[in-house]
Formats: structure tokens, C-alpha cells, sequence
């Protein structure tokens, strides 16, 4: 649709750049240091337009983007950035459809990337032995309206995983290589590994654990991103970045080898 509804996630974007995202509900207002805007002046506007608040400050109501909504999610814990959350659905291989188990699942940064990408037909099933770590995951996705894609799981990995034959699995824990096996009984022949992690001797650890493990075409990566300021006459870097997020590995499950049918001399 052209034009916003009541239920619909927006964003407003201000002259000063702040984006302020918002589910829109009838007789409900945003306040901000800008003035107050009504959601009733929302509803039914087509996307694109300039609208002010009750102090003429312009606004320009959007859709928020996967990156927004990642961005401006509550959280408890540190999340998988955009930057990493899109290429990781790339290199896992995410599609509309897909059955995705997911172990760590945080303030749900990257749940609302997987479940945005397999909708709406597809499934995530997302693990945490953190309670209060799920309640806030699980209230970010209902803000969105992206929960009903997700199956929340409380339990540890080291207890195993219900599913069999997943399309791809992704970890955000601090030991992966102590679930290696975990993941291969979930996955199908063939299918798509990647976890996240921080530091250079964590992924030393894991790599270790990799090598005799049913996993193969092992990589490593790690993503920059260098924004800019956008001004044309002083067009330069940020003078702040985010230089570190975490190194990211990939991996794909092999097949069992059949039994050595050749004869026994």
C-alpha cells in the first residue's frame, strides 16, 4: 500500500537526522524534542510526505528499513550490527522459506534480520538460556510484527537442538566450538553454519574445533564500514567509527560417508 494504516511500524525522520520508529495507533502521539505529533495525523498519509508537529517542526514519515529497526530495537546486550547481519544472511544463504535455528538469541538483532528474510513462509527457531534476555527479544519482534516467524526456545545448546534438517544455523555465543556437534545433528546435508565472534584467540579455538569436525569450506571475515559526512562542501569520514564488531566464520556441513563397501581381503 501508498498509504499508512493503523498497526503500521514508521519512522519519522527530523531536519536534525534523528529517526524516531513507532507502531501508529489511533488517539496515540509522539513527543520529542521537536513537538508532538499526532498518530492521527499519520494514518492514511502516503509515504514520503513532509508533516510538522504541533511546534512546525518538519518531519518525513517513512518505512523504516531492516537497518532501522535493528538500530533503534531495546537492548540488553550488545547485537549483531546491520553491516554483519546482511551479509551474514547472504552468506548463510537466507531466503523466503528457509528453516533457520539461531543460538544466542540476545536483544534479537539478528532474529528480526532472519525472520524478515524467511517470511512468510519460512521459520526461526531461536535459542537462550537467559530468560530476560528472551522476554526483551521477544517484545522487539512484537513491536514489528515479526514474532510469528520465530519459534523462542529456553534452553542451553549444550542440551541439543529439536530441529533436524535446518537450512542454515547461526551462532552468537561466546564457545561454539563446544556445539559443533549440536549443529551438524540440525542441519541438513550440506547446509549453511556461521556464529560471530569478538576476539582473534576465540576464533583460533574454534577453527581448532573445526578441523575434525563434519564441516568444511571454513572462512573467516571481518567487515569495516567507513560512513561519511554527508555535507558537500566538507565531504569526509565520520570522525567517529565503529572500528571492531566481531569476526565472522562461515562453514558447511558434509554428509556422512558411506560404510566401505569394498571387499575385505
Amino acid at each position: 500500500m501508498n498509504e499508512t494504516a493503523a498497526g503500521d511500524v514508521v519512522l519519522l525522520f527530523s531536519r536534525d537526522r534523528k529517526r524516531f520508529i513507532f507502531t501508529l495507533q489511533p488517539g496515540a502521539e509522539l513527543e520529542s524534542h521537536h513537538g508532538i505529533v499526532a498518530h492521527d495525523d499519520l494514518i492514511g498519509q502516503p509515504w514520503g510526505r513532509r508533516v510538522k508537529s504541533h511546534l512546525g517542526s518538519t518531519f518525513v514519515l517513512l518505512r523504516p528499513s531492516t537497518d532501522d529497526l535493528i538500530r533503534h530495537i531495546k537492548r540488553r546486550s550488545q547485537i549483531v550490527y546491520p553491516k554483519d547481519a546482511g551479509y551474514i544472511l547472504l552468506k548463510l544463504g537466507i531466503r523466503p522459506g528457509c528453516r533457520v535455528v539461531e543460538a544466542g538469541t540476545g536483544s534479537g538483532g539478528m532474529t528480526l534480520a532472519l525472520a524478515q528474510a524467511v517470511m512468510p513462509t519460512g521459520r526461526v527457531y531461536s535459542y537462550d538460556n537467559r530468560p530476560e534476555m528472551q522476554a526483551v527479544a521477544q517484545r522487539n519482534l512484537a513491536r514489528v510484527g515479526l514474532e510469528p516467524y520465530v519459534e523462542f526456545k529456553l534452553r542451553d545448546v549444550g542440551e541439543g537442538l529439536d530441529e533436524r534438517d535446518a537450512d542454515a544455523l547461526f551462532y552468537d555465543l561466546p564457545a561454539p566450538w563446544h556445539y559443533l556437534e549440536q549443529a551438524a545433528a540440525a542441519l541438513s546435508d550440506g547446509g549453511f553454519w556461521g556464529c560471530i565472534l569478538p576476539t582473534t584467540n576465540q576464533v583460533s579455538e574454534l577453527l581448532y574445533g573445526l578441523g575434525p569436525s563434519p564441516f568444511t569450506m571454513v572462512e573467516v571475515e571481518e567487515l569495516i564500514l567507513r560512513p561519511y559526512k554527508v555535507v558537500p562542501a566538507r565531504l569526509r569520514p565520520q570522525d567517529r567509527i565503529v572500528g571492531h564488531t566481531g569476526f565472522l566464520v562461515f562453514a558447511r556441513k558434509l554428509a556422512e560417508e558411506p560404510p566401505d563397501s569394498s571387499p575385505v581381503s
